[in-house]
């Protein structure tokens, strides 16, 4: 036992007085970062002193590294491909400002790009003028957190995703700040992940983009003024909670579009100002829990094949629509929910409608087959089609009732 103690403690010790500090500026012996790369083993740290390094295609195979900035030197890669490649596990990269990551039809050009690595961070960098920003591929126990990343991304085509993420696992993406990209944060077969209080802004395309992507939870996020706030796919648990999807505007856009997801939650989110709140097509047993619509365009638009899907204690605000409904009622409940426009009574003071509230009008069923005619949004005979229709049901599902619509907005 004794000796075990000391091998360890001499393991250590060794290791310890192995690991070295390489510092990185102009006026040093070693000016370069590739070189510094190059001299490093695994377990040193290399410092960068601020100051502006025009390289790019720096590779990290195989080294455990730390890499830090000091006040933010900037690594120009002046448009030539990707600042860095890394392929090792245990590393850590903070504190840099990387730019000018080149365009290609053929690669993917990335301002840190990571594949099959374990262990790692990469923690409060600044990325603008990128491509794509930060790529991980086949990867896992990561985090990535406190980065902002900044681009102009002006066609699809031509840009890439804020983080991207694909064939990875157990990552943690937390306090980014992602702006003028594709997609701000994509994931494609990445499970267990948790991307928390990210702010994702003006992308040309989603905030958030997942699919083929399981057990997963956003929590905390701001998703506003993208192409489209959230678009989740081909997904099965999933934990949606204390996000905020506004003005999220456009004639195709909403906040959050979901298309075959099964056994989700969503709960205590805001949508506010955007197209379409929630899309849902093909979605089963879906949780709607103490959300918040307000002046949507649309607060809920079903399609078809949703089955079992529960929205409870939920407040719709004056939204144009409250719901948008297409094909049966499939088991899907409607309960205990809040509608500014309910106009019943409760006799009893126990805070609950006497009278049912349908929440589908005729006129966004006519709007469905005639888009053209939502310019008749306003006018006094669309609320009398919409009463007559609330009297005796012919065009929206006359199962869909809330039977117990609060009478006061829910507070949660």
């Amino acid at each position: 036992m004794k000796k075990l103690i000391l091998f360890f403690f001499l393991f250590f010790f060794v290791s310890t007085v192995a690991a070295k500090e390489i510092i990185v500026c102009h006026e040093c012996e070693i000016s370069s970062i590739k070189q510094a790369v190059e001299l490093a083993v695994s377990g040193d740290t290399i410092r960068i002193k601020k100051g502006l390094y025009k390289e790019y295609e720096i590779e990290i195979i195989g080294k455990s590294l730390t890499i830090i900035g000091e006040d933010y030197p900037v690594i120009d890669a002046e448009m030539k491909g990707t600042a860095f490649k890394i392929k090792a596990d245990d590393f850590s990269i903070e504190g840099l400002h990387i730019k000018n990551i080149g365009t290609s039809h053929t690669s993917d050009n990335a301002a840190i790009l990571v594949s099959r690595s374990k262990n790692f961070s990469i923690k409060n960098n600044r990325l603008s003028n990128i491509f794509f920003g930060i790529l991980l591929e086949r990867s896992e126990n990561g985090i990535i957190e406190g980065n902002i990343i900044r681009s102009k991304a002006r066609s699809q085509a031509n840009s890439g995703n804020g983080i991207h993420v694909w064939h990875s696992k157990e990552l943690i993406i937390e306090d980014n700040d992602v702006q003028g990209v594709r997609d701000g944060i994509y994931l494609e077969f990445a499970n267990n992940c948790d991307i928390i209080n990210n702010v994702c802004k003006e992308n040309l395309r989603y905030g958030l983009h997942f699919m083929f992507s399981d057990h997963n939870r956003y929590l905390e996020n701001l998703f506003e003024n993208n192409g489209a706030g959230v678009a989740v796919m081909y997904s099965k648990f999933i934990e949606m909670e204390r996000n905020l999807f506004r003005k999220n505007w456009g004639s195709a856009s909403y906040g959050l579009l979901l298309k075959e997801i099964n056994d989700a939650t969503l709960k205590h989110n805001i949508f506010e100002d955007n197209t379409i709140a929630i899309s849902a097509d093909n979605t089963n047993r879906i949780d709607y829990l103490e959300n918040d619509f307000i002046s949507n365009g649309y607060a809920i638009r079903i399609r078809g094949a949703c089955y079992k899907n529960v929205f409870r204690r939920n407040n719709f605000l004056a939204n144009s629509f409250d719901v948008a409904y297409t094909g049966n009622i499939n088991e899907n409940e409607f309960s205990r929910n809040y509608w500014s426009d309910y106009t019943g009574y409760d006799l009893n003071k126990d805070g609950i409608g006497d009278v049912p509230f349908r929440p589908v009008k005729l006129f966004s069923y006519l709007v469905n087959t005639t888009p053209e005619a939502i310019i008749l949004l306003r006018s006094m005979f669309i609320g009398l089609l919409d009463f007559s229709e609330k009297v005796s049901p012919v065009f929206t599902p006359a199962e869909l009732v809330d039977p117990q619509p609060k009478m006061k907005k829910i507070k949660w």
